[in-house]
């Protein structure tokens, strides 16, 4: 069976080796017209935290997020940190907002608990804020810098290949012999299938060297909330999201909001050294699509679809799941049956 994969973002990357690795018999190539380290997922953070999902069902997310966590604590404790960028980090996460009620995935981190009223007073104090609810907890984080270039070379290993390649449309590729798609092309579905309910969700960000900090720090408040994510080689300060708004360009009014206000939060960060500016657009949709879809070339030749796409900001948290959700349809599509190491 030969099986292309659209798009090389961290969706994308995890689909096709979690392919490869449960049917090593499949002919499985990876078509993108950008690979790490120039894909959106690149300069993100990696947080492992569900994030702008629309009204994707909690079952799905706490299901593919569940996964996915684990699936990082076994690279972690497999002792993969310094190749795969996995990293346990200490998170607090506060609001403003009384009526927030625990995330449904408080489960699934460790040792979730809601701040005590004396430390949320003394944050008020620090910050000059007026927050309401806190919490602490313990994830990781992935950072797609490094691992995508290990999943890469895990995947050529098992026989996979990748080409450099700017799809126009799906029936190309059935054309050329393709019997299975899995469409990953995120933001790009909105010209590659017409999907004009995928959003751009515009991020910005600062890179900056500052290796004493060791904890997350996440005000999640609205539109243009701070947030401050430790990793191996940098510190990641944010941020944005802007949703329908396409400028891939730096702007100077988030800039001057992103530092100042992560030093408002953390005024040691004053002292940082500033690595990069940064702005990707997330792939926003009303909610995820993962699902398997039959349709027909315009010489009538049918092909299998798995589009799994539209991940907005947690391409990194729900990877993992829904790639083991792509393998569970490839193994249920009427094909040749193949043994599963998965």
């Amino acid at each position: 069976m030969r099986v292309a994969v659209v798009g090389a973002g961290v969706i994308g990357v995890t689909s096709a080796f979690a392919v490869k690795s449960a049917f090593p018999s499949y002919d499985v190539k990876i078509f993108a017209d950008a690979f790490s380290p120039d894909t959106t997922g690149d300069g993100s953070a990696g947080l492992w935290s569900p994030y702008l999902l629309g009204d994707t069902p909690v079952d799905n997310i706490t299901r593919w997020a569940g996964r996915t966590h684990r699936w990082f604590e076994q690279l972690w404790k497999a002792g993969l940190s310094s190749l795969t960028g996995v990293s346990l980090v200490p998170v607090t996460r506060v609001t403003s907002d009384k009526d927030n009620v625990h995330p449904e995935w408080e489960k699934l981190v460790y040792g979730f608990h809601k701040v005590s009223d004396e430390y949320l007073r003394r944050l008020n104090e620090q910050h000059k804020s007026n927050y309401k609810q806190g919490y602490h907890f313990v994830t990781y984080t992935a950072e797609p810098t490094l691992l995508l270039p290990w999943l890469m070379k895990k995947f050529v290993t098992l026989g996979g290949k990748m080409e450099r390649r700017n799809v126009k449309r799906l029936h190309e590729l059935a054309e050329e012999g393709y019997d299975l798609i899995i469409n990953c092309s995120g933001l790009g579905a909105r010209e590659l299938i017409a999907d004009k309910t995928m959003t751009p969700i515009r991020g910005q960000i600062y890179k900056v060297k500052a290796p004493w900090t060791m904890q997350c720090f996440l005000v999640d408040d609205d539109d243009d909330c701070n947030y401050i994510i430790p990793n191996m080689h940098s510190v990641v300060l944010g941020g944005t999201h802007q949703e329908g708004d396409f400028d891939r360009s730096v702007r100077e009014e988030d800039s001057e909001h992103i530092y100042k206000g992560c030093c408002r939060l953390m005024p040691s960060l004053q002292a940082s050294q500033i690595i990069r500016a940064w702005v990707g657009l997330r792939p926003g949709r009303p909610r995820v699509r993962l699902e398997c879809e039959a349709l027909n070339t315009p010489m009538g030749r049918e092909f299998k679809v798995i589009h799994n796409y539209g991940h907005g900001g947690s391409g990194v948290t729900l990877c993992w799941g829904c790639a083991l959700d792509v393998v569970e349809m490839t193994r249920n599509l009427k094909v040749p049956k193949l043994n599963s190491k998965l």
